[in-house]
């Protein structure tokens, strides 16, 4: 196989969103930046999602089920899914499953990778439920820090973090391929309250996509952001300031200047839509 045909072959990532939970923009805004969103198609933004794609055994994963999953599946080139890999139960990253049901898409068996309380929420709460007894979904469980072989070029390994687990654990993903690895984490509370470093974590892999919510403190007037304690994009680049290039900010609310202006967070970047990455 020529090199060429190499790089055509080999398993590769999407970006498929990069906004929080509520895209951008959010419902009921109407600052003058959010009107021209609503306007002009091209400056929205999906909610933080990621596709991994094998073109060999033309197979396709997504890590979250969005609110924007009809959108977002449409961007790739099938909409046959091997499975979905959940992070967490808040709006932006599991709500996008009810389109497997009855009512829309009345998938069969389609494998939706899952950690135990996550699992058991699904279980046992509608409408989630009937996607099970239905046979829409069928669950895989998932361990923090066991490897799962998707397929024999692809493995994922969850990782449990600190974050406002009402009703599900929250991990982030560390994605596999022959040649490359990434680091999928849309959501935290501090660096601090994660007793692995995120230094050390981000050492270990090629690209980091990191939870890039806010990008400092000011944002949210009259909000009281330690019931929100995601770390503040300033406070992850002091953290990783040797390694800038690695890092690709993720799940922006709609207040950080970032989702408009990208320039203020060099040297590290914030992640674009549909961008391909080999792995």
């Amino acid at each position: 196989m020529n090199a060429i045909a190499a790089a055509i072959l080999a398993p590769y990532i999407m970006v498929l969103g990069i906004a929080q939970d509520g895209g951008y923009p959010q419902a009921g805004c109407v600052r003058p930046d959010c009107v021209a969103a609503w306007k002009n198609p091209l400056l929205r933004r999906h909610v933080a999602s990621l596709a991994i794609v094998d073109p060999i055994s033309n197979q396709r994963w997504i890590i979250d089920a969005t609110p924007d999953f009809a959108e977002q599946l449409s961007m790739l080139d099938s909409p046959k899914l091997a499975g979905i890999l959940l992070t967490h139960a808040h709006i932006g990253h599991y709500l996008g499953l009810a389109q497997l049901g009855r009512e829309v898409m009345g998938t069969r068996d389609v494998k939706v990778y899952a950690m135990p309380r996550m699992r058991a929420f699904l279980e046992h709460n509608g409408p989630w439920d009937q996607l099970v007894r239905l046979r829409n979904i069928a669950i895989e469980p998932l361990e923090d820090g066991r490897e799962v072989k998707l397929n024999e070029r692809i493995t994922i390994t969850p990782m449990v973090v600190p974050h406002r687990d009402e009703y599900s654990e929250t991990v982030g993903f560390i994605v596999r391929g022959p040649s490359r690895s990434i680091l999928w984490l849309p959501d935290i509370d501090k660096w601090e309250k994660w007793t692995t470093p995120i230094e050390s974590v981000v050492a270990h892999v090629d690209i980091a996509f990191v939870d890039g919510t806010f990008h400092d403190a000011g944002e949210l007037p009259g909000r009281d952001l330690s019931e929100i304690p995601h770390p503040l994009m300033i406070e992850t680049m002091k953290r990783l300031s040797a390694q800038p290039a690695k890092v690709r900010f993720i799940h922006l609310n709609q207040s950080n200047p970032a989702l408009r202006d990208s320039s203020i967070v060099k040297p590290f970047q914030v992640a674009i839509e549909r961008e391909r990455m080999r792995l």
